[in-house]
């Protein structure tokens, strides 16, 4: 097989009550300067005092940066190197769901640059490896797995297009993942996180870039994710639901930073960036199609994937394996009452008038040709005809 380039942080704390730790964790590095990049509800709500109050018990005065928004932009971006740049700062701290873990990333990146350098020069398939300061990230979602990888997801506001940007000054040098930080998440990001990160670790599984270390870290994540997400679900307030959910998200994004995603990523940005749908969502929506879409071409991986997450048993012929995953993420979409882009409010017209432009921006972010089956233009305008339902 071909050389497999594996990374991730230098160093992750994971368990309930990790976050207390985010002093030591600087310590650990000898960082004492941070800005906290963190979002509106995060700072208005207070929550963002689980990161601050350990930092001030150690001595530390945090700054924070809190306006981000959830598909981060460029302009925001712009916004914060800004902020970053003109303070005596030595780190970042992303604190929050995926879009302040990215916009700190984002703002790292293109802080380390020259003055004047807009963030699409960033995008894939160039590599960002340089970063202005090391990054810590704390998730507060169970889903974006950003806070293991090396990827980052802006929105540029004059193409209105979801750059996906890759390299090692988007990977954090250290993360704090606590579970007992998703006890507040309302159930409809519950479940929109949950299955973007059964989707990583799917389309890591089945990518052609999959490699044996993303591949045990992927079926670790699907096993995790398969047998706890209807169950924090019904009951969010299930800790050990929750330590699991946490656990598989972080799992599937170390999975897909080392393979890599595929098809469903690919189309997902797009409908992000014109309809602002939630990117958890959006993949949730393109799931089942996109799966059936490349089924025959990768069935023993899809076969094993269906074993993993618990639908089909370990006897199961690969085909019927293979039958019971569509079964069973058809179901996880009407059991998470995940709407289709009709049901959503996405108006039929306004959605036809945009296929060739979206099917166009999925085929440039490069992550459809990961998939088994890479399709061109016209089959994945189809495959939006079959999502919107």
């Amino acid at each position: 097989m071909a050389v497999a380039s594996i990374v991730s942080p230098r160093l992750m704390r994971i368990g309930g009550g990790a976050v207390a730790q985010v002093a030591e964790v600087l310590a650990a590095f000898g960082l004492s300067r941070p800005l906290v990049v963190t979002d509106p509800w995060m700072a208005s709500s207070g929550t963002v005092e689980r990161c601050l109050a350990p930092l001030r018990q150690a001595g530390i005065a945090a700054q924070v940066f809190s306006d981000t928004v959830p598909d981060p932009t460029d302009t925001v971006i712009e916004a914060g190197a800004a902020v970053l740049l003109a303070g005596d700062f030595d780190c970042l701290i992303g604190f929050g769901g995926g879009s302040p873990m990215d916009t700190a990333k984002a703002m790292a990146i293109l802080a380390a640059a020259p003055p004047g350098t807009k963030m699409r020069s960033f995008k894939v398939p160039a590599q960002a490896d340089r970063a202005k300061v090391p990054v810590i990230c704390i998730p507060t979602t169970a889903g974006t797995g950003s806070e293991a990888t090396r990827f980052t997801v802006i929105t540029d506001t004059e193409t209105d297009e979801k750059m996906l940007i890759a390299g090692l000054g988007a990977l954090p040098l250290a993360a704090l993942v606590d579970y007992e930080l998703t006890f507040s998440v309302p159930p409809r990001t519950t479940a929109d996180t949950g299955i973007d990160s059964l989707t990583h670790a799917l389309e890591a599984f089945v990518s052609k870039r999959a490699n044996p270390h993303a591949d045990s870290l992927a079926l670790s994540a699907m096993r995790l994710i398969g047998l706890n997400l209807r169950r924090v679900w019904a009951d969010p307030a299930d800790a050990a639901a929750r330590e699991a959910m946490m656990l598989g998200a972080m799992q599937a994004g170390l999975a897909f930073s080392n393979s890599s995603v595929a098809l469903v990523h690919g189309m997902s940005r797009p409908i992000g960036a014109h309809f602002h749908v939630p990117h958890g969502l959006s993949n949730a929506m393109l799931l089942p199609a996109v799966t059936r879409f490349g089924l025959n071409q990768a069935l023993d991986r899809y076969a094993a994937a269906a074993r993993a997450v618990g639908c089909a048993d370990d006897d199961d012929a690969d085909q019927v394996a293979g039958a019971k995953l569509l079964e069973e993420l058809v179901a996880l979409n009407r059991d998470l009452e995940v709407p289709t882009p009709r049901a959503y409010g996405i108006d039929a017209g306004t959605w036809d008038g945009l296929l060739a432009t979206m099917a166009s921006q999925a085929l440039a972010s490069g992550s459809p040709a990961n998939n088994p089956r890479v399709p061109d233009a016209a089959e994945i305008m189809e495959l939006y005809r079959q999502a919107y339902g």
